[in-house]
């Protein structure tokens, strides 16, 4: 007998003839360069370990809804080491509203095809609710074929996406690099990628409902701006786009007893869910002290300040509030407009960004005396100060709060400066397509929510 063949066997762990530990085969390596998942049955191999946490931290750090599902879509495909992947999310109707796709061309196909339906295999993912392994797809009985176009596909593994009892869509592979079979373990692997998933689309449901709730009990505290005939006036309100920073932005505008037609724009300090409900404290207790007792801006602000202290941690805003009027001097008379007797602006500013004038021909001008206040609920006994402005004929005034002029990075006489230019542009463009236009110029992201209100006086008689 030969005498390799009485020998025992060398373990692993025993040194060879060089004095050095055996070390073990490699294992296979799929086409992405990572460890074959048929070599390491009952565990994952450290690299893939590591896709795998890639992959979660993908998804914790992409707030885009999908653009997660994207990385979802990857993980799985590079994880099990799949030719196709795709992701179907249902909406709350309960059909197929979008398809991630990798390995194929999703928009092209959907766009060609239509989304996927709820018959066939992957139908029956929803429908039972729980997961699938096809060796052969075309022989299954519950399978319907594929589409012109799609890709003919052998092998399936699908597992729906579910939290707590709803079904928010399904996520499968098609098609091993290898060559061989879905496993238990890639199953196993799929269903916790697909519970991440699952939670992922969950969660953004939430925030963007939260996140509607909050925008719509936002502008259900802003007023709706009353004929102020014959001016003309119109505002705008743009919410932050991140839902923690609730803003305290606000406008009012109303006519007074005496004739006159008070504006007022301001910003409570704070970007929280207390911010919204000071601000339509603080807004109806300027509308009482305006319409009620009247007098001067400055003065108005001052009794602001000191109701203010009333409160137990005084909140603290800026604002500008004032008093667009016609004098009762001047030439010309008559109804409606008045005649052509001047306009003039009478306001007091508490710490907030100057008022912008428009003219007519587009000339730009910040009314920003020199005496200026601080913001409310700081300290009562700081004096306020009241000033005054003609208004030419046509003229537009401009009341905004700080989100539509500071930029993170910017400084924030860059964004007057901006503001300035923009607004000469549409000096004479309807007001909505102005308030409009600013507000869109600010971009897609807003980091704080930004409030405009303007105003127009009548142009020349007969002009």
């Amino acid at each position: 007998m030969a005498r390799d063949s009485l020998q025992r066997p060398e373990r692993p762990d025993r040194p060879n003839r060089a004095g050095r530990p055996k070390r073990p085969e490699r294992p296979e390596r799929s086409d992405d360069g990572l460890p074959s998942p048929t070599t390491t049955p009952t565990a994952l191999h450290p690299q893939r370990i590591r896709h795998l946490l890639d992959a979660v931290v993908a998804l914790s750090a992409d707030l885009d809804p999908r653009a997660v599902l994207q990385h979802v879509v990857d993980a799985a495909t590079g994880l099990i080491g799949a030719r196709y992947g795709a992701l179907g999310v249902m909406g709350e109707s309960g059909d197929f509203v979008d398809l991630i796709t990798v390995g194929m061309d999703g928009p092209e196909m959907c766009a060609g095809m239509g989304l996927p339906q709820r018959h066939g295999l992957l139908g029956g993912l929803v429908a039972d609710r729980r997961p699938l392994r096809v060796a052969d797809i075309l022989a299954d009985p519950r399978s319907v074929g594929f589409p012109d176009g799609h890709p003919v596909m052998t092998t399936l593994l699908g597992v729906p996406l579910t939290v707590r009892g709803t079904v928010y869509g399904n996520l499968y592979l098609a098609d091993r690099r290898d060559g061989t079979p879905f496993t238990e373990d890639d199953e196993a692997l799929l269903t916790a990628v697909a519970g991440a998933a699952s939670i992922s689309i969950e969660n953004a449901r939430l925030y963007r409902s939260l996140k509607h709730a909050a925008e719509h009990f936002q502008r259900r505290l802003l007023p709706t701006l009353p004929d102020l005939g014959p001016l003309e006036a119109e505002a705008h309100y743009q919410p932050a786009s991140e839902l923690p920073r609730l803003g305290g932005d606000w406008y009012d505008a109303f006519a007074l007893p005496d004739g006159a037609t008070c504006v007022v724009i301001g910003d409570v300090t704070g970007h929280d869910v207390e911010a919204a409900p000071l601000m339509g404290q603080i807004r109806n207790m300027l509308r009482a002290l305006a319409y009620d007792r009247g007098g001067p801006p400055g003065l108005i602000v001052a009794k602001l300040d000191r109701a203010l202290t009333m409160f137990a941690e005084p909140p603290t805003a800026t604002l500008v509030l004032g008093r667009v009027e016609q004098d009762s001097s001047g030439s010309g008379s008559g109804g409606g407009g008045g005649g052509d007797r001047p306009w003039t602006f009478r306001w007091s500013n508490a710490g907030h960004p100057p008022p912008l004038l428009v003219g007519a021909d587009g000339g730009t001008r910040y009314l920003a005396p020199v005496q200026h206040g601080i913001p409310v609920g700081v300290d009562p006994s700081v004096p306020r100060f009241s000033h005054e402005h003609p208004l030419a004929p046509g003229s537009t005034l401009l009341l905004f709060t700080d989100g539509l002029v500071e930029r993170r990075g910017q400084d924030i006489d860059t964004g007057l400066r901006a503001l300035a230019e923009d607004a000469s542009r549409l000096a004479t463009a309807p007001l909505k397509d102005l308030c409009g236009e600013l507000v869109a110029g600010c971009g897609q992201v807003f980091d704080d929510d930004v409030a405009v209100l303007a105003l127009r006086v009548p142009g020349p008689s007969g002009g």
